[in-house]
């Protein structure tokens, strides 16, 4: 097969076959990284395969799936950390070759060390079309808002700051506090690198935004406010949520009124952001109280529908629906066709890099829970996986912290913290 030296570290390739992976080792490549999706085409070697011939030829492997069309700037960096990893020079193949030297150019001309205008001419020198970057950056430089995704590894979160570029106002969405429940400890390591961030960038913080009370992380929402200032806000229906959560806690102190945060954003209310204006779309089925912020081409969609290749998230928490879900997910649906989705999780299947943005487009092309479905199919669907998940591990210790707008218990005479649970709170939960 032909392969192309780019640089001493790295060469591109079209699609490798099983006997390929001793070559590259015995040619002094210490990784293979393979940027095309799985099942592209027939007969394709896909990337379980792929691994395990790299590991027994002794390279090392990296899964970093993109299409021409959907190149966001996590794969471009993801694309960075799997060479910075390599043990050696990198071998990076897709189809031709195409993609995997774009996504090098690209990470070159971000990275200041290499020009838009002169990438047309680097492509044709190594035998390359490249126009499919330069139409990239140019779209990039036309978005706004500006979006940032911070994804978090230990609960496959994915915090945002979304950033209006004409007067660097921003707001911070679903931020994470850190907790560990084997030794109770708690931090702000992911909470400062988004305050690192927006210090770097020189931005100011107009609004900190939960999408839900969410079930498998604490928010650092509080934490941000002392921080910074700004003004906090979630839906409306977080009531409904608090008074549920109290009795299943038994917590008659607990104050049910949202007063936690600053505002409480029902159906079709807008904020400002800078020139922007958000608006707030009531999306419920994961929780009684989520909702999506639509900020220009973005929209900000929480645990509602994943990357195409992860499906859709769970209805079965307490005030859980599949059948609401599914009515929000239309809706979603319904936004124009290049609208960016920022979904809230994602959890790396089959090896693949962490991704959190698609566009409408794409989860009505390649969703597996979407395409080709019906409402009545997919709350079959939904509810019998459902049944098979077990409960978030943090659930108890989560929706106590969240449903009082990331607010840690109040410290006991010794300045020590507890958390209280309740057991047997959630019947038929899977184990």
């Amino acid at each position: 097969m032909k392969i192309v030296k780019i640089t001493e570290r790295l060469s591109v390739a079209a699609q490798p076959v099983p006997g390929d992976f001793d070559a590259f080792a015995g040619q002094g490549y210490g990784a293979v990284v393979n940027v095309r999706p799985d099942a592209e085409e027939p007969g394709q070697m896909g990337s379980a395969a792929e691994r395990a011939a790299a590991c027994k030829a002794g390279l090392s492997y990296g899964f970093v799936p993109v299409t021409g069309s959907t190149i966001t700037e996590p794969d471009i960096r993801a694309f960075q950390r799997a060479l910075s990893a390599a043990d050696g020079p990198a071998l990076v193949h897709c189809r031709s070759g195409t993609r995997a030297l774009t996504l090098h150019a690209l990470g070159e001309v971000l990275d200041g060390r290499m020009k838009r205008e002169d990438l047309a001419a680097f492509g044709r020198g190594f035998g390359f079309d490249l126009s499919g970057a330069v139409r990239w950056l140019d779209s990039e430089a036309a978005r706004i808002p500006l979006v940032k995704g911070f994804h978090e590894g230990r609960t496959g979160s994915v915090q945002y700051v979304v950033t209006d570029p004409a007067t660097k106002r921003c707001a911070i969405i679903d931020p994470v506090h850190d907790f560990d429940e084997k030794s109770g400890s708690t931090a702000t390591t992911h909470a400062d690198a988004i305050l690192a961030y927006v210090a770097e960038q020189d931005l100011s913080v107009a609004w900190i935004l939960d999408t839900h009370p969410h079930a498998d992380h604490f928010s650092a929402a509080q934490y941000l406010k002392r921080k910074t200032g700004a003004r906090t806000a979630t839906g409306a229906h977080i009531v409904d949520v608090q008074k549920l959560w109290k009795t299943i806690y038994d917590w008659p102190e607990l104050e049910t009124d949202g007063s936690q945060w600053d505002r409480l954003f029902a159906e079709g209310d807008s904020f400002e952001l800078g020139a922007l204006t958000g608006r707030v779309m009531y999306s419920p089925g994961h929780t009684l109280a989520s909702v999506t912020y639509v900020v220009g081409d973005a929209a900000f969609i929480h645990d509602t529908v994943f990357m195409p290749d992860s499906g859709t998230a769970r209805a079965d928490f307490p005030g859980g629906s599949a059948k609401a879900l599914w009515n929000s997910i239309q809706r979603i649906l319904a936004l124009p066709d290049e609208t960016r989705l920022f979904t809230g999780h994602d959890y790396e299947p089959g090896g693949r890099h962490p991704k959190w943005e698609s566009t409408v487009a794409e989860q009505k092309r390649g969703n597996a829970h979407l395409v080709d479905m019906t409402g009545e199919r997919f709350v079959a669907l939904r509810e019998a996986r459902d049944r098979s998940l077990p409960m978030p591990k943090l659930i108890l210790h989560a929706l106590q912290v969240n449903i009082r707008g990331g607010r840690l218990p109040e410290p006991d005479g010794s300045g020590r913290r507890y958390l209280k649970f309740p057991l047997d709170a959630l019947p038929g939960a899977a184990w």
